[in-house]
């Protein structure tokens, strides 16, 4: 009996799901041993003006592994997460993370956004969360 390798993502999805044929053209080409980074998504959605939800939903449905998260947060091997707790470098840092709780989480979006408005790295911001105790989703491409 053969074991089946890897999660089936596009399980996800009802089967009935539409997927934009630029975006699956695109995932495609720029997908590598059945692997998609996340910055190579996003490269997607802005090159075809499509959404963070359109081509997460495309990476899924092709069963696409997302890897190296922006954030650190999963997809990179042997260790799975590459951000390491570190306690924010500011009260200011720590109050914007505070202050975007939604349900006691942090958005990816609200990650970025906060790392764009402080002028800092992402994985600066996911640190601080780290440290914090305080957990990242969801995802912008439905990761997590």
């Amino acid at each position: 009996m053969t074991r089946e390798q890897g999660p089936k993502f596009s399980e996800k999805h009802d089967t009935n799901t539409p997927m934009d044929p630029a975006v699956k053209q695109e995932v495609l080409d720029k997908s590598k041993n059945n692997e998609i980074a996340c910055a190579v998504a996003f490269k997607i959605l802005e090159e075809l003006k499509a959404t963070p939800a359109d081509v997460g939903r495309g990476i899924d449905l092709l069963d696409i592994r997302l890897v190296k998260c922006q954030l650190g947060l999963f997809g990179y091997s042997p260790v799975k997460k590459a951000v390491k707790p570190k306690s924010p470098q500011s009260r200011d840092l720590e109050e914007a993370i505070r202050m975007a709780l939604v349900a006691k989480k942090l958005s990816c979006r609200a990650a970025w956004d906060i790392a764009h408005r402080f002028v800092l790295p992402k994985m600066t911001v996911s640190a601080a969360c780290e440290a914090l105790e305080i957990k990242i989703k969801p995802c912008q491409l439905g990761a997590f």
